[in-house]
């Protein structure tokens, strides 16, 4: 009998509320606490203290052996890791700065590259979808100083052999992140991108120990795979992380609290729908992931400013 039981690697079930678990779309929800004093508090620590858990494994993968004599240098070289890209480090000072941020802002585009919203992905798809990641893109990435482009997770579930190919938005506004996400699969599902991707990945997957499942992910990735065979073998899920008003209208999950959220989501779901015109669309099989938040800017400040103290943990300054 196979083992029925859920694992959360990350354990983030103790933080994240899951409100809907359906075929092509799933929820979560950051809730309350109470601090010492009685008083209602959003979970912003927990939630971050999670995130920060993941970013070993993100950044140098699935495979990564740490343990209490290695922890602390792990973790810091991980850190160390993030910060040789050079958006997170203008991202960073803007943040430091509390200067005004748009979404649309059309001249500083690499604040939507979301890698804080990748870490969720990532952190998403291991303890709720079961995924191992097939590359670290941060290990993997050609040069320091440069943001990796492609998708912004490439997992894979073993045993139901499927290619989880996903992206991340992290906005300040739910639609506009969902019509990015749209513009991304038109942008990345076709021939050409496959093919293009699939070819790097392949070459990072033949520096890896040859084993089977290697072997059959980089068979699968052939540029002589028909494309319906390809399709037929990724699951495409897209997340949304972001700000919502309803978390300052209440202090408790209530049911009106719980009531406002998945209306919220269910509305962004059916905008999702109206406006994906992928001519593949019936071909794809999309997981529409949403996670909104209190507040996007409070989340990114709190991340940088722990990571940032994080990397000098193990330094003699």
């Amino acid at each position: 009998m196979p083992n029925l039981v859920r694992t959360y690697p990350f354990e983030s079930n103790k933080v994240l509320t899951e409100q809907i678990n359906e075929g092509d779309l799933n929820t979560f929800y950051v809730g309350y606490d109470i601090n010492d004093n009685g008083e209602s508090i959003y979970r912003w620590r927990d939630f971050t203290n999670i995130l920060l858990n993941v970013i070993p494994e993100f950044a140098f993968g699935h495979h990564l052996e740490v343990n209490t004599q290695n922890a602390v240098e792990m973790v810091s070289e991980a850190a160390k890791s993030i910060y040789k890209i050079r958006e997170f480090i203008e991202v960073k000072a803007l943040y430091d700065a509390d200067e005004a941020i748009e979404d649309d802002d059309e001249t500083k585009k690499y604040l939507r590259r979301g890698e804080f919203g990748e870490l969720i992905l990532h952190l998403l798809l291991r303890d709720y979808h079961e995924t191992i990641p097939l590359i670290s893109k941060i290990y993997f990435k050609d040069s320091y100083g440069h943001t990796v482009h492609g998708f912004d997770a490439v997992h894979v579930n073993e045993e139901t052999k499927t290619l989880w190919l996903g992206e991340s938005k992290l906005y300040f506004n739910g639609r506009r992140g969902v019509d990015a996400l749209i513009r991304d699969i038109k942008e990345h599902i076709n021939s050409d991108y496959l093919e293009s991707e699939f070819s790097i990945i392949r070459k990072k997957l033949l520096i890896a120990e040859e084993n089977e499942e290697r072997n059959y992910w980089i068979n699968l990735m052939s540029n002589k795979t028909k494309l319906s065979e390809v399709l037929d073998s990724i699951k495409i899920p897209l997340l949304c992380t972001f700000s919502c008003d309803i978390f300052s209208q209440h202090s408790e999950e209530t049911q009106e609290f719980l009531n406002q959220i998945e209306y919220l989501v269910r509305e962004l779901k059916i905008h999702f729908e109206e406006k994906d015109d992928h001519p593949l669309k019936d071909r794809l099989d999309i997981i529409l992931i949403l996670l909104p938040i209190k507040c996007k800017k409070e989340l990114i400040r709190r991340l940088h400013n722990k990571l940032y103290m994080l990397q000098r943990i193990d330094s003699d300054e």
